[in-house]
C-alpha cells in the first residue's frame, strides 16, 4: 500500500481514537467547570500566597503584597485542598531531582552551542565570505547545528526536565523508573551529538528539521521508549484524584513526538512528493504537538502558581487542549502551497490552520483572566515575567501563522524571510521564554540552593526579548518587501536579495543580544552548581512571614 495512503489512513485512527476520548471525557464530566481540579496544584494554605524561587526574601515579601492587594475577596481564598499535599510534593522533588538536573544541563548545553552557531549562520548571509575555509564552516551545514542543537538539544531536553519535574508534583507521588528516565535522556542526547557530528562530514537526511538520518535517530527513539513507561507509570499510580489540564498537555505531547518522529524516521517509507508531505506534516507537528502543547501546560501550571490564584475558567483549559489535538495534525500541508500535491490536501490544512484559532482564543482569554488587574505582578516576579510575554507571544505568532496558511498571504511569504521570523517568534518569543521562565522557578528546588544573582534574571529576560522583537521586526517586513520583489517580473531576482541586506544585518543585531542573554543564563546556572555567590539558602524556600511555603529538601 502507498505510504501516501498509510499516512492519511493514520491520521484519519488518530482523529477517530481522539474523537471517542473526547466523548468519553464529556461523559465524565470534564469539561463542566471543576474548581477542584483547578485548585489540585496547590496545598492547603497556599491559594493566595506568593510563589516565586528566583526572588529574595525582601522582593518575595513585596510580591506577596502587590497579590494580597489585588486578592478578589472570597473567590481566591477559597481553600479545598488535601493537607497531605505538601508531603507528597516533597517526595516528588526527591524523586525527580538527579533527572531533572541532567535534562536542564544538556538544555543550557546545547543551547549555547545551538546559539553561537545560529548567530555564525546569520552573520554568513550578509558576511558571505565569513568562515568559508572548511567544509564543516559552511550555512547550510552551521544552519544544521543551529536547528539541531536547539530544537532538539535545548527545546527537547528543556521540556523533558520541566515535564518530569511537574507530573510527580502533579499526581502526588515519586516519579516511576527515575533510572530508565535517565537512560532516555542519555540516548536521546547521544543522538543529537552524533548527528551534530554527522552534519559536520557532510551526513543529512537532508529534509528541514529531519536532519538527522534514521540511523541515528534509532537513540532519539529509543531514549523516548525509554520515557514513556515511566511517565504512564507515574500517572496510573497517582495519589491525586484529579488530573490537573497541564498533565494532559504534558503526557500527550511525549506521546505525539515519539509518534511522529517515529514514523516520519521509518526508512525507505517516503520518496518524492509524498515525502515533502511527511515533511511538513512533521515539521509543523514538531512546533504544535511537541514544543507548545509542554510549553502551555508549563503556563497553565507555573504562572497561577506564583501568583497562587486558581486559572479563570478550568472550563477553556481542556477545551484548548482537545481542539489542539483536533485541528493542529494536517497544518503543515500549507507550507506545500503550489507545489504538485493534491489541492484538496491543502484546503484541509488551511482550514485546520484558521480553525487553530479557537484554541489560541481559548488560552489567551484564560490567561487574560487569570492576570486581569494582576498585569502589574509581572514587575516584581522573574518567573511571571517570562511566562506572560512567552503566552503574549504566543497567541502572536498563532494567529500571524493562521493568516500566513492563507493563498493570497502565502504567496507573498512563501520562501523569503519572513518565514523564518514567525518560527522564531514562536519557538524562541513562545517556546523558550516559557522554559527560561520554568528553570528559573525549578532549579531552586532541584538544587537546593538560590539564584545567587537575581540582577542576573532581569538582564537575562530584557536582552533575550529585545533580541527576539529586533529579530522578528525587521526580519518580518524585510521578508514581506522580499516576496513582493521576488513576484514583480520586471525586477531581476538579484534585487530581491539585495534588499533584504539591511534586514539581516539587524536579525544579527537581535540575535546577538539574544546570545549574550544565553551566556548571561549559562554562567548563572553555572555558578549556581558549583555553588558561588552569596549563600542565602531559605530566603526563597520560605515563605518571608516564616510559615515554610517550599521548605528546602530534607527539611
Amino acid at each position: 500500500m502507498d505510504s501516501a495512503v498509510v499516512s492519511l489512513l493514520s491520521a484519519f485512527v488518530l482523529s477517530l481514537i481522539g474523537l471517542f476520548a473526547f466523548m468519553w471525557s464529556m461523559r465524565k464530566g470534564l469539561f463542566v467547570e471543576n474548581p477542584k481540579a483547578a485548585g489540585s496544584i496547590f496545598a492547603a494554605g497556599e491559594v493566595g500566597k506568593a510563589d516565586d524561587p528566583s526572588l529574595t526574601g525582601h522582593d518575595q515579601a513585596r510580591l506577596q503584597q502587590a497579590i494580597t492587594e489585588t486578592n478578589d475577596k472570597g473567590r481566591d481564598l477559597q481553600q479545598a485542598e488535601d493537607p497531605e499535599g505538601l508531603d507528597d510534593r516533597y517526595d516528588a522533588d526527591r524523586s525527580t531531582a538527579f533527572p531533572v538536573f541532567m535534562f536542564i544541563g544538556f538544555a543550557v548545553m546545547w543551547l549555547v552551542f545551538g546559539s553561537i552557531a545560529g548567530l555564525t549562520a546569520s552573520l554568513k548571509l550578509h558576511w558571505p565570505d565569513f568562515l568559508v575555509s572548511e567544509g564543516w564552516e559552511t550555512f547550510g551545514r552551521m544552519r544544521t547545528y543551529h536547528l539541531t542543537a536547539v530544537l532538539y538539544g535545548w527545546i527537547t531536553n528543556a521540556e523533558l526536565g520541566i515535564i518530569v519535574w511537574l507530573l510527580p508534583r502533579m499526581m502526588r507521588t515519586p516519579l516511576r523508573g527515575p533510572l530508565w528516565v535517565m537512560m532516555g535522556g542519555a540516548l536521546i542526547n547521544v543522538g543529537i551529538a552524533s548527528a551534530i557530528g554527522g552534519f559536520g562530514m557532510g551526513w543529512t537526511a537532508g529534509m528541514e528539521y529531519l536532519e538527522i538520518p534514521w540511523q541515528i535517530g534509532i537513540f532519539v527513539v529509543a531514549g523516548f521508549l525509554c520515557i514513556i513507561p515511566p511517565v504512564l507509570a507515574t500517572v496510573a499510580f497517582r495519589k491525586s484524584h484529579e488530573i490537573y489540564v497541564s498533565a494532559w498537555y504534558h503526557v500527550a505531547s511525549v506521546l505525539w513526538i515519539a509518534m511522529l518522529f517515529t514514523v516520519a524516521k521509518i526508512p525507505g517509507a517516503h520518496f518524492g512528493v509524498e515525502q515533502a508531505t511527511m515533511n511538513w506534516w512533521y515539521g509543523h507537528n514538531v512546533l504544535g504537538l511537541w514544543f507548545t502543547p509542554a510549553a502551555l501546560g508549563a503556563i497553565y501550571y507555573f504562572l497561577p502558581k506564583v501568583i497562587g490564584r486558581r486559572v479563570s475558567s478550568y472550563n477553556l483549559s481542556i477545551l484548548g487542549f482537545w481542539t489542539l489535538a483536533f485541528f493542529y495534525a494536517q497544518v503543515g500541508g500549507h507550507h506545500l502551497i503550489g507545489g504538485p500535491v493534491p489541492e484538496w490536501m491543502i484546503t484541509l490544512s488551511i482550514v485546520q490552520s484558521m480553525m487553530m484559532i479557537v484554541p489560541v482564543v481559548a488560552f489567551s482569554v484564560n490567561m487574560a483572566g487569570t492576570m486581569w488587574g494582576r498585569m502589574r505582578l509581572a514587575r516584581y516576579s522573574p518567573t511571571l515575567r517570562f511566562m506572560m510575554f512567552g503566552g503574549f507571544m504566543y497567541m502572536l505568532s498563532s494567529v500571524q501563522g493562521s493568516f500566513e496558511a492563507l493563498r493570497s498571504i502565502n504567496q507573498v511569504t512563501h520562501f523569503t524571510h519572513f518565514t523564518v521570523a514567525h518560527a522564531h517568534l514562536g519557538a524562541y518569543g513562545f517556546v523558550t521564554m516559557v522554559l527560561f521562565g520554568a528553570i528559573y522557578f525549578m532549579l531552586p528546588r532541584v538544587l537546593n540552593w538560590e539564584w545567587p544573582f537575581p540582577r542576573l534574571i532581569s538582564a537575562h529576560f530584557w536582552l533575550a526579548a529585545i533580541g527576539i522583537l529586533i529579530y522578528f521586526g525587521p526580519l518580518t517586513y524585510g521578508g514581506w518587501l522580499q516576496g513582493l520583489a521576488m513576484l514583480d517580473a520586471s525586477k531581476p531576482f538579484i534585487e530581491s536579495v539585495q534588499l533584504t541586506i539591511p534586514y539581516l544585518e539587524w536579525r544579527s543585531v537581535g540575535g546577538s543580544l539574544m546570545l549574550a542573554s544565553h551566556l548571561i543564563f549559562a554562567f548563572h546556572v553555572l555558578v549556581m552548581v558549583l555553588r558561588f555567590g552569596p549563600n542565602r539558602v531559605g530566603a526563597a524556600l520560605f515563605h518571608p512571614q516564616s510559615s515554610p511555603l517550599e521548605p528546602a529538601h530534607g527539611k
